[in-house]
């Protein structure tokens, strides 16, 4: 990241929300890292929420499967954010073994609740972090390359998450709303919390 130290942040337009809290005279390596951070941070989290949901499901359910298939490819986001930590010296949250234990929690009750249910809680995290990687897609533009194929890679990926979990039956979940609700907005602090801290 050393030939971006003199680049600088350019905010977005006015009214699209990403460029907010980061005036162009802020850093590109400053806040590249703080997108490695809580990007790694979110994936890892991801994996303790299939690993709760699959620890409850196991392998006889049919929707194991398809759970089973995401947390793989989780499991490859994390490792990747994993090697941009320690290739650009970004240190990891503070608060990564609250990650852990919150995470496989909200899997194991999701799937204690049902198998839909547990795919009610696919649907609404990755609602939130596809649009969470379309935001930092927007604000890096063309200044950091090798991030924007990361996150554009994964924001895909998470979208055919989402996806799947729709039809595999998330909305017919019983109080579906309020607790994709629930969800996205726990999902919120955290993206907001693990970036600083």
């Amino acid at each position: 990241m050393a030939e971006h130290d003199a680049e600088t942040v350019t905010p977005a337009a006015p009214g699209t929300g990403a460029g907010h809290a980061h005036p162009a005279t802020r850093p590109l390596k400053e806040r590249a890292a703080e997108m490695v951070r809580v990007d790694q941070a979110g994936e890892y989290g991801a994996a303790r929420i299939y690993a709760g949901q699959l620890a409850v499901m196991g392998s006889r359910h049919a929707y194991s499967g398809e759970i089973r298939r995401m947390a793989e490819q989780e499991q490859q986001h994390l490792d990747r954010f994993n090697r941009m930590m320690v290739e650009r010296s970004v240190r990891p949250t503070a608060l990564q073994p609250l990650w852990s234990v919150a995470g496989f929690a909200l899997g194991a009750a999701t799937a204690l609740m049902g198998p839909r249910a547990a795919m009610a809680a696919t649907a609404a995290i990755e609602d939130v972090i596809e649009k969470h990687y379309a935001r930092q897609l927007e604000e890096l533009g063309d200044q950091d390359p090798e991030l924007s194929a990361v996150v554009k890679q994964f924001r895909d990926e998470e979208i055919e998450h989402h996806d799947s979990a729709i039809a595999h039956g998330a909305e017919s979940t019983p109080g579906y709303a309020l607790l994709s609700a629930a969800i996205k907005t726990g999902c919120r602090i955290a993206i907001r919390v693990a970036e600083k801290i």
